[in-house]
């Protein structure tokens, strides 16, 4: 059986978590005496890696003062996330499902967030069952490296030509392009669709056509 990979990005393109990460740098550069960067700005650095993104944010700063960010950034967010959950985006859950009853076709994540963030939110909404390879910050360099998705092709043994990434920003479809996985944008997240290539779409609900065209595409 050939077998086919769709890897989605977590923050932005499965669940909502907008309101958590804003509070939490706004805790992390206020506790630290740091003027906050704009929301847009905040928004503009999900998916990177959190030193990556505290340089992006602040590059005027020190090492020593992005690092002391990450760790403020860290203790606020563990924080926040137990006091409430970051919702799934309307549709995720019936995609995915529809998704997990192709036999050959596999699921997986690579995202930003560290082993713990993604378990936590894996676990919350029961979400872990459905995917064979999971990419965490912990274990990578910082999209828009192709690391990540050169370990989800190893672990599943697809091939790059048989694997789509999904994704809300930029950074997820420049990880694609690096590891020659066919690329496709989510309409909702933190970045405009206009940076996301010619491959974006509106909804969940156009998820499997959009797959279908891509791998159609792809065998011709």
């Amino acid at each position: 059986m050939r077998l086919r990979l769709v890897v989605f990005d977590v923050d932005g393109t499965l669940i909502d978590s907008q309101a958590p990460i804003c509070a939490a740098m706004a805790q992390a550069f206020g506790g630290l005496g740091l003027p906050m960067p704009t929301r847009e700005a905040v928004l503009g650095i999900v998916g990177l890696s959190l030193p990556q993104a505290m340089v992006r944010l602040s590059p005027e700063l020190a090492a020593r003062d992005h690092d002391a960010l990450v760790a403020a950034y860290k203790s606020a967010f563990s924080g926040l996330r137990a006091e409430a959950l970051s919702p799934l985006y309307p549709g995720a859950l019936a995609a995915l499902d529809a998704l997990a009853q192709d036999a050959g076709l596999l699921l997986g994540i690579a995202t930003g967030k560290s082993r713990r963030g993604l378990a936590h939110i894996l676990a919350a909404h029961d979400l872990g069952r459905r995917f064979v390879t999971t990419q965490v910050a912990d274990d990578h360099p910082s999209k828009p490296h192709p690391a990540m998705l050169h370990a989800c092709l190893r672990e599943t043994g697809v091939a790059a030509s048989d694997a789509v990434m999904v994704g809300d920003t930029s950074y997820d479809m420049d990880m694609a392009r690096a590891a020659d996985v066919h690329a496709l944008g989510v309409g909702w997240g933190y970045h405009a669709p206009g940076l996301l290539g010619p491959r974006v779409i509106a909804d969940f609900g156009h998820l499997p056509e959009a797959l279908e065209a891509i791998w159609s595409g792809a065998r011709r």
